[in-house]
């Protein structure tokens, strides 16, 4: 018998699975649109992404195994996810979210950026499409009055009304920042911004997998304008890893933020305080910097030294602050600051120890196209001093680390165009220009174009 070529298995398994996801959210829409009330007792929801980027040739030293190559190349990622949800008893929803994803980074590894091009990256694991458990959660809401509001069916939300006064707790698999580190205009990488630094803060190395999730729980308070936010999640194993550690009372990231909404000038708005704190065991890199002298030279040494002085547990933190502000009906504008102490390794996210976001983002509504949106975001991460003096010395990190290091700030502007294709499918051209890669100003700057398609329903 004849069997078929590797890349043809490949794509049968992934149409299949594809049919499958399909199938599964049809299943639930069918329940959902068979209840005449105005509670939703089933939900289904399907969303498919593919991006592909490419960043041009720059001119600079020749790099380590750390960084980004300085000649042309493409990379991709493709994602396939059903949201699936279901009512169970009063107040109580549950959620399950089976995913496909693919993709190839820059270099053939996550490396050579502070800011990374593209948030669906963290997802893929190979040009090989992989099923795996995105999501399984619990949602607990307990209304206290205040005045009722309605709720809209939307992704791992089921449509009916909530108390404006009411609490909520999450607990199960999910991510942190399903929870935490809400803006209406920079947010989602598969319709808005594509890099790190603008769908959240850079500089937020909170607890998850190497995908972005965990398990855990999170509960939120909401009175009047105000919410109040509390969470611990799961990290990894090992620092950027993709196996989770379970022992959640050991080692963690815990999170608190609060929110207030107001309105400026007739418009609504937000502001979000956020602090957290991992506890893990990971490298410092003061330890790190005293490995790499003393050894530095010696055969066989690898100088990716915070392999070599990981143990012990550390405490991170870190303390942000984000804003949303409408400017009118069709455009509004975002800012996000944030601060971690920076004595230690990367956790879970990526190496950056203070972030800077701000931008605009706008419907199309304004010039005639309404499901079209636009946006530009300029965004700035910087080390901290030990980290710095870390990678001055010659010595590589988990990402980053070009074998030598004069140090800047590194700084991205992005500008995406969302063209409104049929209902429910866009088409994206995002470009996003990049100085100082991986904090060296003796590199770059990279220019990186990219194309998106995004489908939903």
């Amino acid at each position: 018998m004849t069997l078929l070529p590797h890349r043809c298995r490949n794509a049968l398994a992934l149409i299949r699975s594809l049919a499958l996801l399909v199938m599964l959210t049809g299943v639930a829409l069918k329940a959902g649109a068979a209840d005449d009330s105005e509670q939703e007792r089933y939900g289904g929801k399907f969303q498919f992404t593919y991006n592909w980027q490419q960043h041009l040739s720059f001119k600079g030293i020749e790099g380590s195994r750390n960084s980004l190559s300085r000649t042309d190349e493409h990379m991709f990622t493709m994602s396939a996810t059903a949201h699936l949800g279901a009512r169970l008893w009063d107040g109580a929803e549950v959620y399950f979210d089976p995913e496909i994803a693919s993709g190839v980074p820059f270099s053939g590894a996550l490396v050579g950026l502070g800011s990374f091009t593209n948030g669906e990256i963290t997802r893929a694991g190979g040009a090989d499409p992989k099923y795996y458990r995105q999501r399984l959660f619990l949602r607990q809401t307990w209304n206290n009055g205040g005045g009722t509001q309605k709720v809209e069916s939307d992704f791992n939300q089921l449509a009916g009304s909530v108390d404006r006064d009411r609490f909520v707790l999450t607990i199960g698999n999910f991510s942190t920042l399903d929870v935490f580190d809400d803006n209406n205009y920079a947010k989602d990488p598969r319709t808005q911004f594509m890099n790190w630094g603008h769908w959240t803060y850079a500089a937020y190395d909170y607890a998850a997998d190497a995908r972005g999730f965990g398990w855990g729980l999170a509960g939120e308070w909401y009175k009047d304008d105000w919410v109040l936010r509390f969470g611990r999640m799961t990290g990894p194993r090992v620092p950027n890893g993709l196996p989770t550690d379970y022992r959640i009372w050991k080692h963690y990231g815990d999170q608190l933020e609060i929110e207030h909404g107001h309105t400026l000038n007739g418009q609504p708005g937000k502001v979000r305080l956020l602090g957290w704190r991992n506890r893990a065991v990971t490298a410092s890199f003061k330890d790190a910097l005293a490995y790499y002298t003393a050894n530095e030279g010696t055969q066989g040494f690898d100088p990716e030294t915070i392999l070599q002085v990981r143990h012990g547990e550390k405490i991170k933190y870190g303390l942000g602050i984000n804003l949303e502000q409408a400017i009118n009906d069709q455009i509004g504008v975002f800012l996000r600051a944030m601060q971690a102490d920076g004595r230690t390794e990367t956790y879970a996210f990526t190496e950056v120890d203070a972030s800077l976001s701000l931008g605009v983002m706008a419907q199309g509504s304004a010039w005639g196209r309404e499901r079209d949106s636009a946006g530009v975001a300029f965004g700035m991460n910087r080390l901290s001093d030990p980290r710095r003096r870390y990678l001055e010395s010659g010595a590589l990190s988990f990402f980053i680390g070009d074998g030598s290091l004069s140090y800047a700030a590194e700084k991205n502007v992005e500008l995406f165009y969302s063209l409104g294709l049929i209902k429910g499918t866009w088409l994206t051209a995002d470009y996003q220009h990049i100085e100082n890669p991986a904090y060296n100003s003796s590199r770059g700057p990279v220019n990186v174009f990219a194309f998106r398609f995004h489908a939903e329903y």
